[in-house]
């Protein structure tokens, strides 16, 4: 008996350690074309979508106070990219039963985690401005 418990624990493990048929298919990979994780970093990582999740993580905020801190973005990318990372779950529009209407965003749990990532990854490019532009001129020197 004792014999036969052992067998089942090793064939059991070997179940475990060995890939089924079409698992990876199954498992999410940014390098493949068709992975919806790709979708979902392309809108989080898209110019306008790291600035609304790094803006959020100072509060909930009224879409005129987004688009104010937010220089550059049309009202139209604005409202495109909030419709999209809510449609993720990344962003939570609550809009409050008054006249004139009031509707204010704010970030997820999920939104807050990848807002610390991509804050992190903007801040970077902030401290190293200088880095970048020195090793562009001295690109751009050796171009012609």
């Amino acid at each position: 008996m004792k014999v036969s418990i052992e067998v089942s624990k090793v064939k059991a493990r070997e179940a475990e350690a060995s890939p089924k048929p079409g698992l990876d298919a199954l498992l999410p990979d940014v390098f493949a074309a068709d992975c919806a994780s790709r979708g979902i970093l392309e809108h989080i990582v898209s110019r306008w979508g790291v600035l609304v999740l790094a803006s959020l993580l100072e509060g909930t905020m009224r879409f005129s106070a987004l688009r104010r801190r937010i220089g550059g973005v049309s009202e139209k990318m604005l409202a495109q990219t909030l419709q999209t990372l809510e449609r993720d779950g990344m962003v939570l529009r609550e809009a409050k039963p008054v006249i004139p209407p009031h509707v204010e965003y704010s970030l997820t749990p999920l939104g807050r985690q990848a807002a610390h990532l991509v804050w992190s990854l903007a801040h970077w490019s902030e401290e190293h401005v200088p880095q970048v532009e020195s090793a562009r001129a001295a690109y751009d020197g050796r171009r012609g």
